[in-house]
């Protein structure tokens, strides 16, 4: 399907968005919005009207405009959208000061903070704690012959991860599992769980760091956690507030557990229904190599990635994209899901292909907010399929995949279950390949 504008006097029918059966497959109704309505202005379920912008060019161009901003206070909001384009809670919890919420230049300011506390040499340094919590979960149901592998495997994972990388007290961790199932199940729990959970986690994590600060030594020790990197972090001087801090450490927690939660559920899910891609990616880890994990991880982004559509935006003055005049005030979603499987710029894009080359997806974002946790995203990601391929090689769906439910919600990709089968026993770790 080509991008070419809709025939004059003709009025095709658009796509019924964000009902269940779009949430089980957008792709049809992303490549029609590609073709006849590439920015598109919807009602969302909330009922906010926001622009929903399809294409790879403009995507990109989106992602990169300082006209759009991510502070919710450009948001031209009617009394009845309040509180309706952030997380749940956010505002209440005094969470408004991180990373997806700011502009320049306070966001280069905090994300300079950040990233000298947020190394890709600390998130190297955190691999082989990774390995040792997703062999450690694979050991909890190798034996069954059966799992869910969202609850027992994908959710976990990251959730054990970033506290133990944060510096969350192993007797504490649970707790963060239990706020975190909360905010990952949107609608299906109680009225105001995720607000709550939210409140909780906040509270727990600006106590955490003060006690963190009171005990801090004048110089790091050897395998710091990154709660006193934040804390120890100076630029020039200056140093994160307290506040800006439990901030930071909220929104690395909760924007990077859940889009590992679904990269590695989907992830899973796309390998199972092709079982050639599969069995090509399997047949590279028996022989040790990793050149197609890599390559892999990204498709599998690209794909059917964890995030559907970018975080919130804000027209701070009149702007053009793709011809479409957008008003100051308006919000707009970039809808990474339908860029990156825009046939303009990806050859064969409903092709699933590990050894795709040329695959600059978006699916991490693009310009000054990309994801800043991507690599440690990425690392869980490779280790935990490259873990599951290994040492149950048999692995199966248990299940039609017409029965599988997606969770609903605006800029999350995730299944609700994935439950699978395989003979009883797995592999022994020292199975794995080279690296991992």
């Amino acid at each position: 399907m080509t991008n070419q504008p809709t025939p004059t006097g003709t009025t095709p029918q658009s796509p019924e968005l964000f009902t269940w059966e779009f949430a089980t497959d957008p792709y049809p109704a992303y490549a029609w919005l590609r073709e006849h309505a590439p920015v598109h202005k919807t009602r969302l379920p909330s009922g906010v009207e926001a622009w929903l912008v399809t294409r790879y060019t403009d995507a990109k161009q989106a992602l990169a405009d300082a006209r759009l901003s991510k502070n919710p206070a450009h948001h031209d909001e009617p009394a009845h959208a309040k509180g309706k384009t952030g997380i749940p809670g956010e505002r209440k919890a005094e969470l408004m000061t991180h990373l997806l919420n700011i502009d320049p230049p306070d966001h280069t300011r905090l994300r300079r903070l950040v990233s000298k506390a947020f190394t890709p040499r600390r998130v190297a340094e955190f691999a082989p704690r990774v390995q040792e919590l997703t062999d450690h979960l694979i050991d909890g149901f190798a034996g069954n012959g059966s799992a869910d592998l969202i609850h027992e495997f994908a959710f976990p994972l990251p959730i054990y991860a970033i506290c133990d990388l944060l510096g969350v007290p192993r007797e504490d961790q649970d707790d963060f599992r239990d706020w975190a199932g909360m905010m990952i199940r949107h609608q299906g729990g109680p009225r105001g769980g995720v607000a709550r959970s939210v409140k909780k986690m906040r509270g727990y994590l600006a106590d955490l760091i003060h006690r963190k600060r009171e005990a801090l030594p004048d110089t790091p020790t050897p395998g710091e956690d990154l709660i006193s990197g934040l804390i120890r972090a100076s630029d020039h001087g200056e140093h994160l507030t307290e506040n800006e801090a439990a901030a930071m450490a909220f929104i690395l927690l909760f924007a990077g557990f859940e889009t590992t939660v679904n990269l590695i559920g989907n992830g899973t899910y796309a390998l199972l229904t092709h079982p050639e891609q599969r069995a090509r990616l399997q047949t590279s880890l028996e022989r040790g190599e990793t050149a197609l994990l890599a390559t892999g991880i990204e498709e599998l982004l690209r794909y059917d990635g964890p995030v559907e559509l970018a975080t919130w935006r804000f027209a701070t003055e009149p702007l053009t994209i793709g011809g479409q005049h957008i008003a100051p005030g308006d919000p707009v979603l970039v809808v990474l899901a339908a860029a990156d499987r825009d046939p303009e710029r990806f050859a064969d894009p409903d092709v699933l292909d590990l050894g795709r080359r040329d695959n600059q997806h978006l699916g991490y974002g693009h310009g000054i907010h990309y994801c800043l946790g991507a690599p440690l995203a990425r690392l869980e990601g490779q280790t935990a399929l490259a873990t599951l391929l290994t040492r149950l090689p048999d692995l199966e769906l248990a299940v039609d995949p017409a029965e599988l439910r997606w969770r609903g919600g605006l800029i999350m990709r995730g299944l609700r279950t994935l439950p699978v089968e395989f003979p009883p026993g797995a592999r022994h770790r020292s199975s794995h390949p080279a690296g991992y």
